[in-house]
């Protein structure tokens, strides 16, 4: 069976840190896209940043650009998404999204994502 699952989301205040991990069975991530987004009470959902396959070229939301990073650990099948420099609006629940896709800068957000994990909730407040 086809698995994502986020962990390390929490309550952190403004300013801090989290690191969030997606950890992936039944198929392997290096041949994969993955994209994480984020989903605000009332809001739609939002790509947050994605990393591609083979090349690895990654993209980022313009609102989280220079704050947080994206990387890959093959070894252990994991993506991560470190989030520095916290805001209260970075507050929703966080998925994790994988596709077979070649992605590029246009497409990375809408291109149709096959597997989904259960989310993770992050919460920035003080």
């Amino acid at each position: 069976q086809v698995q994502l699952v986020e962990s390390g989301g929490g309550l952190v205040q403004p300013g801090g840190s989290l690191r969030l991990s997606c950890a992936a069975s039944g198929f392997t991530l290096e041949s994969y896209s993955i994209g994480w987004f984020r989903q605000a009470p009332g809001k739609e959902r939002e790509g947050v940043s994605c990393i591609g396959r083979s090349y690895g070229r990654i993209y980022y939301a313009d609102s989280v650009k220079g704050r947080f990073t994206i990387s890959r650990d093959n070894a252990k099948n994991t993506v991560y998404l470190q989030m520095n420099s916290l805001k209260p609006e970075d507050t929703a629940v966080y998925y994790c999204a994988a596709t077979s896709n070649y992605v590029g800068s246009y497409s990375w957000a809408h291109v149709t994502y096959p597997y989904w994990g259960q989310g993770t909730q992050v919460t920035v407040s003080s």
